[in-house]
């Protein structure tokens, strides 16, 4: 088999500060800890932005732009930018930042649908280190994540043409491969495609292992075999998925976004401390994590020096 695609997705927009204080909150945080996951076998960082005083999730390109200048001059990992977000903004604040920086990988979302962190609220009551952590989770039980076919269709034409990006394709349910699928009989999606198994969101799909063969099976019919996909886990569910996926030819995901615990009862205190856990999986198995520059070729991406930052 080829190399491992490990992804480490490093602070997220759904876990808050209060939930474990290793999550990187601060500029310098962020690029140490995206260094240090790159250095451990990460070849790709996904990274969204965080306010650096308290911790809220923010959409300004300026702070994207600090976190991607740092990580570039300490790694030649690919960086990974969210268009999702988090829960609150604007199609058009999620999109910005890739307009601005023009990124080698963005990744786009197949679906509206519910996405819910209201349901970690009562483990967290009355401990919270900041007023907007609870009216934040709160928020998700009444507002989707919005990601409509006409946003979509945008970014596979437009926002691409303009930025030289490519996308990895987030799919929360077999529905949204049917999805993608549409998108590509349109000639809109060309290969290699670079999907993401998104499993254990409260809202997507369950964290079953009978669902990650599930998905397996309906995008071996739907593309065959110009398809790079990976998988991550939610929660506790986080290694059992990823390892499932790595012993059925998949590529992995891992990091505070997903997962705040290395194993159960300890909280992982750096995102490197996940990424070395899979990669000591990943070589019980007799495989190992790809290079930056393998991610590169066998997903066609544009290379650092065609960034802008």
């Amino acid at each position: 088999m080829s190399g491992v695609i490990v992804t480490c997705a490093v602070t997220g927009g759904s876990h808050t500060p209060t939930m474990n204080s290793d999550i990187p909150i601060t500029v310098d945080e962020h690029i140490d800890q995206s260094v240090a996951a790159a250095e451990a076998g990460a070849s790709v960082i996904h990274i969204h932005a965080r306010d650096p005083h308290d911790g809220r999730p923010v959409s300004d390109p300026a702070v994207f732009r600090e976190y991607c200048s740092g990580i570039k001059e300490r790694s030649d990992a690919v960086i990974s930018i969210t268009t999702g977000g988090a829960t609150g903004q604007t199609i058009e604040e999620r999109l910005r930042v890739i307009k601005e920086l023009r990124p080698e990988l963005a990744t786009c979302n197949l679906g509206t649908m519910n996405y819910g962190l209201f349901q970690m609220i009562p483990k967290y009551e009355g401990r919270w280190k900041y007023d907007w952590e609870e009216p934040f989770l709160a928020s998700t039980k009444w507002e989707p994540f919005v990601n409509n076919f006409g946003d979509i269709e945008y970014m596979l034409t437009q926002l691409a043409e303009e930025t030289g990006c490519r996308f990895e394709f987030e799919a929360y349910d077999i529905s949204h491969l049917y999805t993608l699928a549409y998108f590509a009989d349109q000639g809109l999606v060309k290969g290699p495609i670079f999907v993401q198994f998104v499993m254990g969101t409260f809202g997507g799909i369950g964290p079953d292992i009978e669902n990650v063969v599930a998905m397996k099976t309906a995008a071996d019919r739907l593309f065959g075999k110009d398809i790079e996909w990976s998988i991550l886990g939610g929660g506790r569910h986080q290694f059992d998925l990823v390892t499932a996926g790595a012993t059925m030819g998949g590529n992995v995901r891992v990091g505070l976004e997903d997962g705040l615990y290395l194993r159960k009862g300890k909280l992982a205190e750096s995102n490197a401390e996940q990424v070395e856990k899979i990669v000591r999986i990943l070589g019980e198995l007799s495989r190992e994590p790809a290079t930056p520059e393998e991610t590169r070729e066998r997903l066609d991406l544009k290379g650092l020096d065609a960034v802008n930052f």
